[in-house]
């Protein structure tokens, strides 16, 4: 009798060890931000990003604030796309966004206003809605690469809610009301404060991925 019970016991033993690796591989590892620092464009620079996005995983609870999460935002000398390691990423709700960069950066990429939840799960408004919050911080190329333009495209690499721009992207992917905006490269904004991020349908928000 012994034989069948240790049988079973193994047995046991796998498919609790199967589901563990299934959850800790669909676990959240990409959230928008619920909120910004509230400083505008402000975010005290990438390292500052970077506490944030690790600030609200841990509010969020469920073993998210343990990974090493990265802000996706680029500098005039670093790509957005360079930061968040090699995927996959899953959102709060488990759904995979994307494998990799470089389907993350395709038509491919599962990114919309359903699936870029913020880290407690929730969806963060987009266009049509009151307020609309759908124009993301992001400094980037579709492509995921920095700009190299001379022009300030990251409102002083992040450190600056007066003067200059920062590049922003839609996570509803909309555009003047028609789908199709990337996600990550929609346009400038009007200026790095919280009223010139609000005035153009933002709110000081960024994407989060886990570089781990």
């Amino acid at each position: 009798m012994k034989k069948p019970v240790t049988m079973v016991l193994a047995g046991l033993t796998l498919v609790i060890g199967l589901e563990m690796t299934i959850a800790q591989e669909n676990s959240m590892s990409f959230f928008l931000t619920s909120n910004g620092p509230g400083n505008g464009a402000d975010l005290g620079g990438l390292a500052g990003a970077d506490a944030h996005c690790a600030a609200l995983a841990d509010t969020a609870g469920a073993g998210a604030g343990s990974r090493n999460w990265k802000a996706y935002l680029s500098t005039d000398s670093i790509n957005a796309r360079d930061r968040i390691g090699n995927g996959p990423w899953h959102n709060a709700e488990g759904t995979l966004i994307a494998a990799n960069v470089d389907e993350l950066h395709s038509d491919s990429a599962n990114v919309n206003k359903e699936t870029a939840l913020d880290e407690n799960g929730a969806v963060v408004n987009g266009s049509g809605d009151s307020p609309n919050r759908h124009d993301i911080l992001t400094g980037s190329h579709a492509d995921g690469t920095a700009f190299d333009d001379g022009e300030d495209r990251t409102c002083s690499l992040w450190s600056s809610s007066s003067d200059g721009s920062a590049h922003l992207g839609h996570h509803d992917r909309l555009s003047r009301g028609k789908p199709g905006s990337p996600w990550n490269d929609a346009h400038p904004s009007r200026g790095c404060s919280q009223d010139n991020l609000r005035s153009t349908g933002g709110d000081g928000l960024f994407y989060c991925f886990a570089a781990d």
